[in-house]
């Protein structure tokens, strides 16, 4: 992300959910996302109760859960295709399945299987240190979110603590799909700027190259797109047509952040 922003670059970061509608299939997905060009890939491990997801991941969560997908089994996929990957991949995982194994050992088996980052939806700033401190003694960046509620005060102090990019949620709600963006989301931008010299990313509403294009405009060095990505790609009625219904849909972001 450091890189990009030095050579004026815009990040494409999309997110798909593994296991929906199988490991095989998101497998073929973030191979196709990588050939199209991403920059930082987010891949989501399914849990049963994700409190910042919308209906389109949180069903794809569920669909995934319904398969039989397991932490394990998202890690073997990682270790799988991590390697094979340009673009580094993130684990999106919720905080409590991590406790059950122990912050340490999850971090360990991310860091194992090839994963380059964290992103805990869940957890407060107040505890992010101590998972950070873990996270980064595996080789692991923990990426922070702030949102349009954000007190600025707090904002800045998560600017500043996090690591890689900062993720601002674009609104205040879970994620989806959105016909447009909220235009403060501009102002938001351009604080974050003033107070940290991290990479901002947007993610939460993009739904297609219009929302992208404007997040460009407004200063974001990252656009993140999930919802439309794993709509397109889960609820397709078949795999083969997923994969090529998200390839689409992602050349066309890449295309205007590029």
């Amino acid at each position: 992300m450091a890189r990009l922003k030095k050579d004026g670059r815009k990040a494409f970061i999309p997110f798909l959910m593994a296991g929906d509608p199988d490991l095989a299939t998101t497998k073929a997905a973030l191979l196709s996302l990588d050939e199209a060009g991403a920059d930082v890939i987010e891949l989501g491990v399914p849990y049963s109760d994700p409190l910042a997801d919308g209906p389109t991941i949180h069903a794809s969560g569920t669909r995934a859960l319904a398969n039989g997908t397991t932490q394990a089994q998202v890690f073997q996929l990682v270790k799988e295709v991590s390697s094979q990957l340009r673009a580094p991949l993130v684990m999106f995982q919720y905080f409590n399945p991590m406790l059950r194994c122990t912050v340490d050992t999850y971090c360990q088996r991310a860091s194992d299987a090839g994963a380059a980052g964290l992103l805990v939806p869940d957890i407060p700033l107040e505890e992010t240190a101590a998972v950070r401190d873990i996270a980064s003694s595996h080789g692991l960046e923990l990426v922070l979110l702030t949102t349009p509620t954000t007190p600025q005060d707090r904002a800045t102090a998560i600017a500043q603590a996090t690591q890689g990019f900062l993720y601002l949620v674009s609104v205040a709600g879970v994620t989806g799909s959105r016909a447009s963006m909220e235009d403060r989301v501009e102002g938001l931008i351009s604080m974050l700027h003033s107070v940290s010299d991290k990479s901002v990313a947007v993610g939460f509403g993009v739904s297609g190259p219009a929302q992208a294009e404007k997040l460009v405009g407004w200063g974001a060095e990252g656009v993140v797109v999930g919802s439309a990505l794993v709509s397109a790609l889960g609820e397709a009625a078949s795999p083969e047509e997923g994969l090529k219904a998200m390839r689409q849909l992602a050349d066309s972001i890449r295309a205007v952040t590029a």
